[in-house]
């Protein structure tokens, strides 16, 4: 059987450009037919093209991928990924910025210690960078809300004044033409 070579493509959002990612695949000879691409988040691998790719590729086959961060963001679903492709399917797995991450070259004891390491060092990187974007969109929420409910409470207390104000300018005309110039009660509570 040949052994092909596929190409595996993720950005975060339908907004985001994969061109550098497709861009390194074509530079690969990698077939068009042969590349998924999935714009969604690395939170899991609940994806439909990866679901697709692994159900293709076979034991021999190649699967590149541009970096890690782009294969998942989750240390454990990665790591479990990982290994049922090159464990479990016996495909191999090359990382194009991480000339480390490579299971076509380093076949030995040491160099699959040495990948394992690398790939344990990069799988907690990739859900860090996770992290840190889920708190950095946090706060950005937070900070958006708050500005939001900040204007909404000054226009509330601007209504509710120019409300009251008006109240008590209608209820002092009133008090004072029915009073002849003494404020009532109403009046001075308000």
């Amino acid at each position: 059987m040949e052994q092909r070579k596929f190409g595996y493509i993720r950005v975060s959002s339908k907004d985001q450009n994969e061109g550098r990612q497709l861009e390194a695949m074509k530079k690969l000879d990698i077939n068009e037919r042969d590349i998924y691409l999935d714009k969604q988040s690395g939170k899991n691998f609940e994806r439909v093209n990866y679901q697709l790719l692994k159900r293709i590729i076979r034991k021999g086959d190649i699967l590149y991928i541009h970096s890690l961060d782009r294969f998942g963001r989750n240390k454990e679903d990665i790591l479990q990924e990982w290994n049922d492709l090159t464990k479990n399917i016996e495909a191999d797995i090359v990382v194009l910025d991480m000339p480390l991450l490579d299971t076509t070259q380093y076949k030995d004891s040491m160099g699959t210690f040495i990948a394992d390491l690398v790939l344990q060092i990069l799988s907690w990187m990739a859900e860090e960078e996770r992290e840190r974007i889920r708190k950095r969109q946090r706060e950005g929420i937070d900070l958006a809300l708050k500005k939001v409910f900040d204007l909404a409470d000054q226009q509330f207390l601007l209504q509710r004044n120019s409300k009251k104000f008006i109240k008590v300018e209608i209820r002092r005309t009133n008090s004072s033409e029915s009073h002849a110039g003494s404020p009532s009660k109403k009046d001075q509570l308000l």
